[in-house]
């Protein structure tokens, strides 16, 4: 039953890290919903980060080698103002600045506060609604390479609230760009660029809460973690070739639903 869990979680964590419908938001549903709390749960949480990393790095690994040259480059030969590739990755840095602190100051309070069917359902709905907004009001006239200081900072501190269950960190991340004018697309990048940094500390900060890794299922982990990353290729490639011919408020129905869904499942559990 620990495999096929595993298994479920992973294609669950991998789908929905990458699409905007909340990948915590999911899991939180999932160990309510089947009692998913077969083995450790800590354990299971750095497994699907080093997916999700594996994932980005698989996927942007171009994009990636890019970030370090430029990095390397704007160390050597300074020129921010007029080449992009220096300034992407210190933008990525600042970018990273609000979730970091965020996580670090308020991961335990929300662990503890806010990981709850009702902050889940609640959080759907309203980012759900914020999908609707974006698409109605938003200009998407700029590229990424237009990208600025205050564009990393909007982005940066939508990552931070998506911290929350149920939020999405590439929902709210790319509503953020569509927000700074950014095409829908290229929002979307900017994001899971951004996002390399969080769920690498994110990762590395759990592997560091792991006491005892002699007692883990590794049969159940590595399942989960093949899940998750199979899973995540293949949601974050149809996604970004999704949002280049369709509206994300597209994922607001699924939200609403899966809000509704959750909330008849509190009045009859």
């Amino acid at each position: 039953m620990d495999n096929l869990l595993a298994l479920l979680a992973g294609a669950v964590q991998g789908l929905t890290e990458f699409l905007p419908v909340s990948s915590s938001g999911h899991l939180v549903i999932l160990h309510d919903v089947l009692g998913f709390d077969a083995f450790d749960n800590v354990l299971f949480d750095v497994v699907m980060h080093l997916a999700t990393l594996a994932v980005l790095v698989v996927v942007f690994r171009r994009e990636i080698s890019r970030l370090f040259s430029g990095f390397w480059a704007s160390l050597v030969h300074p020129a921010w103002k007029d080449d992009f590739e220096q300034r992407l990755p210190w933008l990525i840095l600042a970018g990273s600045v609000p979730v970091a602190v965020t996580g670090f100051l308020f991961d335990t309070v929300i662990e503890r506060t806010l990981r709850t069917l009702p902050v889940v359902a609640g959080a759907l709905v309203l980012v759900g609604c914020l999908f609707i907004v974006a698409e109605r009001f938003a200009t998407q006239r700029r590229k990424m390479t237009s990208a600025t200081w205050k564009d990393a900072l909007a982005v940066g501190l939508a990552q931070a609230i998506s911290l929350v269950p149920g939020v999405s960190r590439s929902g709210l991340t790319i509503v953020a760009g569509l927000g700074r004018g950014m095409k829908r697309d290229e929002a979307a990048r900017f994001s899971f660029l951004l996002s390399v940094p969080a769920v690498l500390g994110a990762g590395l900060k759990k592997v560091l809460e792991v006491g005892d890794w002699s007692q883990a299922d590794l049969v159940a982990l590595g399942l989960g973690f093949a899940a998750a990353f199979v899973s995540g290729t293949i949601a974050i490639r149809s996604f970004l070739r999704f949002l280049g011919r369709h509206p994300l408020h597209v994922f607001a129905g699924y939200r609403f639903l899966l809000a509704a869904a959750v909330i008849v499942w509190l009045f009859v559990r």
